[in-house]
């Protein structure tokens, strides 16, 4: 292969570029016809024939190639019942405290060797309930997963599955387990307090005994090809029966101090910042903030920088940004 295509098909497969990609097949396809490889040409030719990708998008849905054109919607105010994000829409750059690094390694590599394991009669965990102070990644963890599984992922929009009418909350939630039966996908139930919380509660009746009885159910039952994630703010409001369903329960913590200057240097990877500028004594400043907190007050400090017309990120800046970062 030239160098210079060669080079081509490295940026694109890094850059995730599918329409560069295909391109570059074509003229590989081209230049072994051209060398007298027609077996090869041919054989390229009828891969590039029969692949189709898995998901493509329609309007604002995924179209499948089973025939599958729409997402699941309540059958009464038609409202969709969850949001579709791609792959390449997915947040995956992250940082964590190793043993939950562990821990989130050992979900993707169990999924991605579930053939191996049902040799053995075993089942990789595809259920999995996250649970911690807001701002602490629960979210971008499941994000996380799901692009390094390749998977698309579905985010359960509440506020179209709840509903006042009689037992139409638990015929939505089981619309959306029963979609995703249909092809491998990470199915987000995020910051579902609400549907997980205990059944004793002296002030719920009705409809939420129902729809957590619902989620107990389809968790018991759950045989998707994909994962289920769930999060949540309030573990000690939920039913203890919840936990049970879950193949792993993960407490996400707050970040140290090792992880909070792991998350300044890479937020500041590509912004040019004072070599003055002590990174670990900003993280030292910084206990007590989530992981999205300390995101925001960098960024807030580089905007500042650039309002100022400054190149670089002083530690002034900083000191400002942590200031307003204060009030909230």
């Amino acid at each position: 292969m030239k160098a210079k295509l060669l080079k081509r098909l490295v940026k694109a497969i890094f850059a995730e570029d599918i329409v560069s990609l295909k391109k570059i097949a074509h003229l590989i396809i081209q230049d072994e016809r051209k060398l007298g490889h027609t077996v090869l040409a041919d054989s390229l030719e009828n891969i590039a024939a029969i692949e189709k990708p898995r998901f493509t998008v329609y309007g604002n849905q995924p179209y499948r190639g089973n025939g599958i054109a729409s997402l699941p919607t309540s059958k009464r105010t038609n409202s969709p019942l969850v949001s579709f994000i791609s792959r390449e829409h997915l947040q995956h750059h992250m940082v964590l405290p190793p043993e939950i690094e562990i821990r989130l390694r050992s979900i993707e590599m169990e999924y991605s060797a579930k053939e191996r394991l049902s040799r053995y009669n075993l089942t990789p965990k595809k259920k999995i309930l996250l649970h911690g102070p807001s701002g602490c990644g629960k979210t971008l963890s499941a994000e996380r997963i799901a692009w390094n599984l390749g998977l698309p992922l579905l985010k359960v929009r509440f506020d179209s599955l709840l509903s006042s009418y009689f037992g139409e909350s638990a015929s939505n939630l089981r619309a959306v387990f029963e979609y995703c039966k249909k092809e491998p996908v990470v199915l987000l139930l995020d910051e579902c307090d609400f549907i997980a919380k205990s059944r004793v509660s002296p002030q719920d009746v009705g409809e939420v005994p129902r729809i957590v009885n619902m989620l107990l159910t389809l968790l018991d039952e759950y045989d998707a090809p994909g994962l289920v994630i769930a999060t949540t703010n309030l573990k000690v409001t939920l039913d203890e029966a919840l936990f049970r369903r879950f193949d792993d329960v993960i407490e996400m913590p707050m970040p140290q101090l090792q992880e909070r200057e792991k998350l300044l240097k890479m937020t500041f990877s590509t912004i040019p910042v004072f070599q003055e500028v002590d990174l670990q004594d900003i993280a030292l400043k910084m206990g007590g903030c989530s992981y999205a907190n300390i995101v925001l007050t960098a960024q807030r400090a580089a905007k500042i920088s650039v309002l100022e017309g400054s190149k670089k990120v002083s530690a002034m800046h900083f000191e400002q940004a942590l200031a307003e970062s204060s009030k909230f």
